[in-house]
């Protein structure tokens, strides 16, 4: 068969055979520790469960509009003005199924043929296939590790031409934690607004900061960049609602009224159950997701240390998240492997641990290590990283 040139275009994920080696080993009886995961190790909070089962039992079991529940919209539109200080009417929001939807929808929505993206690396490993899926061209923008990996304006201004659609900005981000400053954001958005350069904004693991760390929307910097911005977001890692599937886009009236549109004829509405779990994230608040923030807080200062003992390892400590993205480069270089991506598939092999390698991320000398585990696990984990690195 035939496939789509856009389909054949997507380059495979580098973690597809680390994961399936994992689950073999597995089913195997091995021992795998896994330090992969892209979701809280929390369930969803009762609150939320209880008001989706309620919601259920009342007879919200059919369709919604496209664009979500009007009552979500509303309480999205309070979170952003009590959070953010942004001011959005229900018309300018859409609820998708999850932000990786949401960012999807809009690269379908704004990109034609040969449209460029700017994606600064390192980058989530989605991004650059979504925008190929939609015609676009990905432009890589590197941010440099002894900048906290951001990239700075004079590196982004000599991306841009005349045919740049977007710039995507990923803040706190997967895989690395950090965040963007206020400063930084407002020179990254006048560049922007110069160039006329759309900014997606993808702020999904804002409420996951530490160390007193705040979170800065580039929209709510001035009224010219919340209209030069599309802002996603969902409940997926705030709440521990992954497997719910529930993000949104606040935006431009235009834009959201044609991802709408789009959304009629695809996936129409998100699961209607789902989206009542999301109105009681949004509106209700039992401290679990706080405590929640203050767990993973407290793992990240007991094992990031830890981390850096490891002999070949460097990791500047995050801001947010729950990843840390440590320079292997020296331990590579010092074993029997020619690149990180064979000494992650040696570590798992050997040890039976799991880590994802940072080609997927446009950062070939990293690792991305997940600390929404256990700290028994993930000290053992360092345990074995660290008799492998020994061998070598």
């Amino acid at each position: 068969m035939k496939f789509s040139a856009k389909v054949e275009s997507i380059t495979p994920s580098s973690t597809l055979a680390i994961t399936a080696k994992a689950k073999e080993l597995k089913e195997q009886g091995h021992d795998v520790i896994g330090l992969g995961a892209g979701e809280p190790d929390f369930n969803t909070p009762n609150y939320i469960i209880e008001a989706s089962y309620k919601s259920m039992l009342e007879g919200h079991t059919k369709y919604t509009p496209a664009a979500g529940l009007p009552k979500l919209k509303q309480a999205i539109c309070d979170k952003f003005k009590q959070d953010n200080n942004l001011e959005y009417t229900p018309d300018q929001i859409i609820v998708s199924t999850g932000a990786k939807h949401a960012l999807s929808s809009i690269f379908q929505t704004i990109l034609e043929d040969d449209d460029e993206v700017i994606i600064l690396t390192p980058y989530w490993v989605s991004y650059p296939e979504q925008v190929k899926i939609a015609g676009g061209i990905p432009v890589y923008v590197e941010g440099k590790e002894e900048n906290q990996f951001k990239a700075a304006k004079d590196q982004i201004a000599a991306a841009v031409t005349d045919k740049t659609k977007a710039i995507i900005i990923n803040s706190p981000s997967n895989p690395t934690g950090m965040t963007y400053s206020k400063d930084e954001l407002l020179d990254i958005g006048n560049l922007c607004l110069e160039k006329d350069i759309l900014i997606i904004s993808d702020e999904i693991y804002e409420k996951l900061l530490y160390d007193g760390a705040e979170h800065v929307s580039i929209a709510q910097l001035s009224d010219e960049l919340k209209e030069q911005t599309l802002v996603v977001n969902g409940v997926s890692k705030s709440h521990s609602m992954t497997g719910w599937r529930i993000g949104y886009t606040a935006g431009r009236k235009d834009v959201i009224k044609k991802m709408a549109n789009l959304a009629s004829h695809t996936t129409s509405n998100p699961a209607v159950m789902a989206q009542f779990g999301a109105i009681a994230a949004y509106t209700e608040d039992d401290g679990s997701v706080e405590n929640m923030r203050k767990a993973f807080e407290e793992r990240l200062s007991k094992v990031i240390d830890r981390v850096n003992e490891v002999p070949g390892f460097t990791c500047q400590k995050p801001q947010g998240a729950f990843y840390l993205f440590p320079n292997v480069k020296e331990a590579v270089e010092k074993s029997s492997y020619s690149n990180t991506e064979d000494w992650v598939k040696g570590l798992l092999e050997e040890a039976k641990v799991a880590v994802v390698p940072g080609d997927g991320f446009g950062a070939p000398d990293n690792i991305r290590l997940s600390y929404a585990t256990s700290l028994e696990q993930f000290e053992e984990a360092l345990d074995r990283i660290e008799k492998f690195v020994s061998k070598q």
